[in-house]
């Protein structure tokens, strides 16, 4: 067995007394030195810094991928020259975000993208984050608007269009020549000057005029690219319907060949109005046979330009016709138009247009200086409203001796003409 210490006796009071303890050991001199005590600093306030980092990168980036207040997709305009807390006041004030214009401040440079935001009309998607608004304006895609030329318009009346459109700025120097702009659907952003417009269909107008041109028919009777508008400016006002082109364009190209006048309605009324494009009343029988350089029932051959810009289906019927030896079209009565090759043929065909106009509109006077129904059918007289009315002496025409004996109606009265309905419904340009 061990043997215990032996227990020394204490009096009750210094039982109760607590035992010394003993003091802690001396620091040493190096723990005291100021180096150590300010790296030992450095340290703590670098874990502090680490700590607030990472607590203002979680709240950062809740703010940045928290959705938006948008309800709806929305298109904001950006101003030019705005900045980074103009930006933040246009987005707040439409609704596109709703935090404080200095956390979107933040929010652009923790993107690092202070130099990149654009001005310009942007599409917001419903409840676009932070991070997405920033990113859109970054991208700068901007809105893309549609803006539709139609066929057959003047230039004067294309650029009439393009100052009525408010998306576009400024004003268009001058008005460009007849037949150099492409009708077509184009796509523009808010803030495109309008001469900036008038230079892309230009372009597109050279691109396409070309492309066509080298796949023309090799025995086309046109000598240039410009005459070959000329002709497709023609051919577009005649007729609306895409079906019909190739062929009204083979009626003025085998009139060409047999130099027979066109006599084109259309001409007659650019010659009188010009660029303005329409009439506004019907053609009188006295400016049939008014002189002037566009009028094709008084000319040979083509008018010195076009009367339109044509589309690319009127280039293009143009430049390869259909193969027909048609010389004469008229109003078939249902908005197309009946092709035949000789004069007697086209007589029966207007006989039959008179015959339907006379059923459905017996009713209606006609107006007391009418003409017959003018050339190339540039609209059904049945559609017009007034009641049809024999041409007074129509006669065949004399047989064209440069042609070998083909009708041609050069000189003959009205009747004769290629496109001519037998009636004296006069024709309002559409």
């Amino acid at each position: 067995m061990s043997e215990r210490p032996p227990i020394s006796p204490r009096s009750p009071r210094a039982a109760l007394e607590p035992e010394r303890v003993p003091p802690p050991p001396r620091r040493s001199d190096r723990a005291r030195n100021p180096f150590v005590v300010v790296g030992n600093a450095i340290i703590t306030l670098l874990i502090l810094a680490m700590i607030g980092a990472g607590g203002a990168y979680y709240y950062g980036r809740q703010i940045l991928e928290t959705p938006g207040p948008l309800q709806d997709d929305k298109i904001v305009n950006i101003p030019q020259r705005a900045g980074k807390r103009d930006i933040a006041d246009v987005l707040a004030r439409e609704g596109v975000i709703d935090v404080n214009p200095w956390i979107f401040i933040g929010g652009v440079y923790a993107l690092k993208a202070s130099s990149d935001l654009k001005p310009g009309e942007y599409a917001f998607q419903k409840n676009a984050s932070l991070r997405e608004v920033i990113g859109v304006i970054v991208e700068g895609k901007v809105v893309q608007h549609g803006v539709t030329i139609p066929e057959g318009l003047t230039s004067e009346q294309i650029v009439a269009r393009l100052s009525d459109n408010e998306i576009f700025t400024g004003s268009v120097r001058e008005i460009p020549r007849e037949g150099t702009l492409l009708p077509e659907t184009y796509k523009f952003p808010r803030g495109t000057s309008r001469d900036q417009v008038i230079q892309r269909m230009q372009q597109a107008q050279k691109r396409v005029l070309a492309e066509i041109w080298e796949r023309r028919s090799p025995d086309l009777p046109v000598r240039t690219p410009e005459q070959l508008v000329t002709l497709a400016s023609i051919v577009e006002k005649e007729t609306g319907k895409p079906d019909e082109r190739s062929r009204v364009a083979a009626v003025f190209v085998n009139r060409l060949r047999q130099r027979i006048k066109l006599q084109s309605d259309p001409t007659i009324i650019y010659g009188l109005v010009g660029g303005k494009g329409t009439l506004g009343r019907p053609i009188k029988r006295s400016e049939i046979t008014q002189p002037s350089p566009y009028n094709t029932y008084v000319i040979e051959g083509l008018p010195p330009g076009p009367i339109s810009n044509p589309g690319r289906a009127s280039l293009e019927a143009t430049a390869n016709p259909a193969r027909t030896r048609d010389l004469y079209f008229v109003a078939d009565g249902t908005g197309g138009h009946a092709f035949t090759e000789t004069y007697d043929l086209h007589q029966k065909n207007v006989a039959k247009l008179r015959a339907m106009e006379r059923q459905t509109q017996n009713d209606t006077v006609e107006p007391e200086e009418a003409p017959p129904a003018l050339a190339g059918g540039a609209a059904d007289p049945a559609a017009s409203g007034a009641a049809p009315r024999a041409p007074a002496g129509a006669k065949k025409p004399p047989a064209n001796r440069a042609s070998g004996g083909a009708a041609a109606p050069g000189g003959a009265l009205p009747a004769g003409r290629q496109g001519a309905a037998q009636s004296g419904q006069p024709v309002v340009q559409q």
